[in-house]
């Protein structure tokens, strides 16, 4: 029995990292379609070496993912209508799109909307997803897996939840890389040299994360107790973070504004 077809729209970087993670995962290369104008050459290689057919002409899917910017759906929707019939399932990862504007625009009716972010392109992201009511059990298993190809998945309801999970897993790797920016920062205006700060910085966060990943039954307010004594340094810094204007606000806010773009872009 041949296995599910399966089309991908758009290999940027999100969809070369789905595509890699459906390869290792064990989909069969050649139930996969790559449609890509401007493929990488890491794609083309993987389509040379692998048999996946890249750009070929549309044929309808028993699986359409649609991983391309946001901005481009109404230019490129027209062109993508051979890929479905009326049972394919589409699996969007397009911030902001909802499931009225999809199907306005594409010939879908089982619509997942899904939301990884770039820890995926390590097979450790994570990604919210949401089901409209056409998406059948067997068609949620199918999104369930693909999706796990690059890590864990949590299902979430009602659709506007997306825009929430966009605003702290989706964007949250930049917060992130952010903090150890801010942090490399300080360092330097303390008197380190920046290359030093940097490195700390970055051993930092990579280690508390780990840490993280390995303790998976402490709370996140337990391991920040754990680093802290009573009137100590931590203590003093955290005196500060967690003051009224502190880290929680400040992440509030940019959170808040991330979900209101997210919303922005459905139109």
């Amino acid at each position: 029995m041949a296995e599910p077809s399966l089309a991908l729209v758009g290999a940027g970087k999100m969809g070369a990292a789905l595509l890699g993670g459906w390869l290792v995962a064990g989909v069969a290369p050649n139930s996969i379609s790559v449609h890509e104008p401007h493929p990488s050459d890491d794609v083309e290689k993987l389509a040379a070496e692998l048999g996946l057919a890249l750009n070929p002409p549309p044929r309808p899917a028993d699986t359409v993912v649609l991983a391309i910017k946001p901005q481009m759906l109404e230019t490129a929707a027209p062109g993508l209508a051979p890929l479905f019939r009326p049972d394919s399932l589409l699996i969007s990862i397009l911030a902001g799109k909802t499931v009225a504007n999809l199907s306005q625009r594409l010939p879908a009716r089982a619509i997942v909307r899904a939301m990884p972010n770039t820890p995926a392109a390590i097979g450790r992201g994570i990604t919210g997803a949401f089901a409209n009511d056409c998406v059948t059990a067997a068609q949620r298993d199918t999104a369930h897996r693909l999706l796990s190809g690059v890590g864990a998945v949590e299902w979430v309801g009602p659709e506007q939840a997306i825009d929430a999970v966009t605003a702290v897993s989706g964007s949250g790797p930049a917060y992130v890389f952010h903090l150890v920016e801010a942090m490399a920062q300080a360092g330097a205006a303390l008197g380190l040299p920046s290359d030093l700060a940097m490195r700390l910085a970055r051993a930092t966060v990579e280690g508390s994360g780990e840490l993280l990943h390995r303790s998976p039954e402490i709370s996140a307010e337990t391991l920040r107790k754990n680093v802290t004594s009573p009137g100590g340094t931590t203590q003093a810094a955290l005196d500060v973070l967690m003051a009224s204007d502190g880290l929680s606000e400040l992440m509030a806010r940019a959170t808040a504004a991330a979900a209101r773009r997210a919303g922005e872009l459905s139109g």
